[in-house]
C-alpha cells in the first residue's frame, strides 16, 4: 500500500517529466510546433534524413515535407536514372522519394530559361537544392526548427540550411551577370530581387511565400556556421566558377572571365612623325602633302589649256586643215582632185568653206594627225594587222588553262580574305568541316471526326521509327561502279556510327533497349527533362 507522502512524491516528478519534455516543443496559436531542442529524439549522421516523404498541402496546393527523420532510401533503376539526370552529385542512397523529387523538377524547372544562358550558373543552382532535397547526408546541414499541423498530419514549416560562405559566393558570382535575352536584364533581377550579395540572394530564396505565390513553401534559413556541441557539418558542394571550361558561360554572362579579356598588354600609342590642326580637324603632313600635289597638277594642267587658248586667238592665220588633206608621200592631194574637171569644182568649195569654219585644237591635231598615219598603216598592212590581233587574243586566252567553276557556295559570296573567311576557315580546322543536314520529318494524321492529332509518343510510333532508322542505315548507290552507303558519307564525330539526331537516342539507337528502359514512359520522361 502506498503512502501519502510517497504518492505526492509521484505526482510532483511526473509534472517534472511533462514540465520537462514540454521545454523542448512550443505550441502556437497558428498551430505550428518550435522545435527548439535538437536533442529530442532528432539525429544528425550520414546516410540520415532530416525529412522524409510528403505529409501535407497547402492551400494554394504546394506540397510539404514530413518532419520526421529516417535513414537514406536506395531508389530504385528508373528513379535513380532520373535523379542523376537533374542531381548528378548524388548517387546511391536518397532522401526523397519519387514524388518529391517530381515536385522539384517542376519548381526549378521556372528558374531554369533565366540561367540556361550560363550552364556553370545553373548547375551550381540545382547542386543547392538537390542536396536540399535529396542529399542522402541531409540531416547534417539541415535542422527542423519549426513544424505545421496540415489536416492532422505534422508538417516542415521552418528549417535551417548550413551552406558555407565559399559554395555561396561561388553560386552568386557565377550567376550575377547572366543575362535574361528576353527582357535584356540580369536574371538575378527576378529569380533573386536584383541581390547585390549571396546572402541577400539566399534571404530571398528562403523567404516563405504567401498562398499563390511562387516561391518556397516553407521558410528556410541559411546559416554558415554549426551549433556548438552539434554533429552538423556545413554542405560544401563543389561550385563552378562562369569560365570552367567544361561548363563555361559566353563572355556576355561572363566579362570578368579571363577569355574574354585580351591577355595581350594594350600596344602605345604610336605619336604621329609630322601633323597639326586647322581648327578642330587634325591633318598630317603626308595628307597636306597630297593635297598641294593635286592642286599643282591641276592648276599646271588647266594653266596649259588656257595658254594655248590664249596663243590660238592671238595667231593671225588659225591652224586650219582642209577635210581631204592626206599630202603625205604625194598620194592624195587637192592638185590630184583637180585634175578631175567635175569633182575639183565642188571639192575647192568645200575645202575652202572648211577651212574657214573649222579650227582644230593642238589636241586635236595630234590626234588627228596619229589616227590618220594609224589608219593608212593598217590599210597597207591588212595581213600583219589580222595576225597580230589573232595573236594577242589566244595568248590572253591562255589564263583559260587555269579556268575553274566555283561550285562552293561561300567561296562565291564571301571574298577569301574578309573575316567571315577567316571564321569559317579557323572553324573547320579546329571543330569539323561543312556537312549538309538532311530532315525526315514525320507526323501524324488528325481524327476526321474530332479533327485532332493523337499523340505521336506511341508504342507502335517508336517501333515505327526503329524500323524506318534501319531502311535509312541500309541506304545505298551505285557511284563510278561502286557502291557507296550512307555510313561512307555520313559525319562520324565519335567513332564508327553516324551523327544521327532522334529520339531513338533516348535508348541508344537498339531496339533491345526499348523494355529495359522504361518503353514509352522513358521518352515522356526525356522530352520533360530537356
Amino acid at each position: 500500500m502506498v503512502s501519502s507522502s510517497g504518492l505526492l512524491v509521484a505526482i510532483a516528478l511526473f509534472r517534472v517529466i511533462v514540465f520537462t519534455s514540454l521545454l523542448s516543443a512550443e505550441k502556437t496559436d497558428s498551430g505550428i510546433l518550435l522545435v527548439s531542442d535538437i536533442k529530442s529524439g532528432e539525429r544528425h549522421a550520414r546516410e540520415y534524413c532530416a525529412m522524409y516523404d510528403i505529409c501535407g498541402k497547402r492551400s494554394d496546393g504546394k506540397v510539404l515535407n514530413c518532419p520526421y527523420g529516417s535513414p537514406s532510401v536506395k531508389p530504385d533503376d528508373l528513379l535513380s536514372s532520373k535523379i542523376q539526370s537533374l542531381c548528378p552529385t548524388i548517387s546511391g542512397n536518397v532522401c526523397c522519394t519519387e514524388f518529391q523529387f517530381d515536385t522539384l523538377r517542376a519548381q526549378v524547372q521556372q528558374a531554369i530559361p533565366f540561367l540556361v544562358g550560363c550552364p556553370a550558373c545553373l548547375r551550381n543552382f540545382l547542386n543547392l537544392f538537390c542536396e536540399l532535397s535529396c542529399s542522402p547526408d541531409q540531416s547534417l546541414f539541415i535542422n527542423v526548427t519549426s513544424t505545421s499541423e496540415v489536416k492532422g498530419n505534422m508538417t516542415v514549416d521552418g528549417i535551417d540550411f548550413f551552406v558555407t560562405d565559399t559554395f555561396g559566393e561561388g553560386l552568386y558570382d557565377s550567376c550575377k551577370d547572366v543575362k535574361f535575352g528576353t527582357m535584356n536584364t540580369r536574371a538575378i533581377d527576378f529569380i533573386g530581387a536584383g541581390a547585390k550579395t549571396f546572402k541577400e540572394w539566399f534571404a530571398f530564396i528562403g523567404q516563405k511565400a504567401a498562398p499563390g505565390f511562387p516561391g518556397s513553401p516553407y521558410a528556410i534559413n541559411f546559416k554558415s556556421s554549426v551549433p556548438e556541441l552539434s554533429a552538423m557539418e556545413i554542405m560544401n558542394v563543389s561550385v563552378l566558377a562562369c569560365d570552367d571550361t567544361s561548363l563555361g558561360c559566353s563572355c556576355g554572362d561572363c566579362p570578368l572571365s579571363p577569355a574574354c579579356s585580351s591577355s595581350e598588354p594594350p600596344s602605345p600609342h604610336k605619336k604621329d612623325s609630322c601633323s597639326f590642326r586647322i581648327g578642330s580637324l587634325k591633318v598630317t603632313c603626308v595628307e597636306l602633302s597630297l593635297v598641294i600635289l593635286y592642286i599643282i597638277l591641276v592648276s599646271a594642267f588647266l594653266g596649259w589649256g588656257l595658254f594655248n587658248q590664249t596663243r590660238e586667238r592671238r595667231r593671225h592665220a588659225p591652224t586650219t586643215e582642209p577635210l581631204l588633206n592626206v599630202a603625205d608621200d604625194g598620194e592624195i592631194n587637192i592638185i590630184d582632185l583637180q585634175k578631175n574637171g567635175k569633182l575639183a569644182p565642188k571639192v575647192q568649195g568645200m575645202v575652202s568653206q572648211a577651212s574657214h569654219d573649222v579650227q582644230i585644237s593642238v589636241i586635236q591635231g595630234y590626234m588627228s594627225s596619229f589616227y590618220r598615219r594609224y589608219g593608212i598603216w593598217v590599210a597597207r598592212n591588212p595581213t600583219l594587222v589580222l595576225c597580230s590581233s589573232l595573236a594577242v587574243v589566244l595568248l590572253l586566252c591562255l589564263g583559260l588553262m587555269r579556268f575553274r567553276v566555283e561550285t562552293q557556295p561561300e567561296k562565291l559570296w564571301v571574298g577569301p580574305g574578309s573575316k567571315a573567311a577567316e571564321e569559317k576557315q579557323f572553324f573547320d580546322s579546329h571543330l569539323a568541316p561543312f556537312y549538309r543536314i538532311e530532315q525526315l520529318i514525320i507526323a501524324t494524321m488528325p481524327d476526321p471526326q474530332h479533327g485532332k492529332s493523337p499523340s505521336i509518343v506511341t508504342e507502335d510510333n517508336i517501333q515505327l521509327l526503329f524500323e524506318v532508322q534501319k531502311k535509312v542505315d541500309g541506304i545505298s548507290a551505285n557511284y563510278s561502279g561502286s557502291v557507296v552507303s550512307l555510313s561512307d558519307i555520313c559525319l562520324k564525330p565519335l567513332g564508327q556510327d553516324c551523327a544521327t539526331q532522334s529520339i531513338l537516342q533516348y535508348y541508344k539507337m537498339d531496339p533491345d533497349n526499348y523494355d529495359g528502359f522504361g518503353g514509352v514512359q522513358h521518352v515522356e520522361y526525356c522530352f520533360q527533362v530537356t
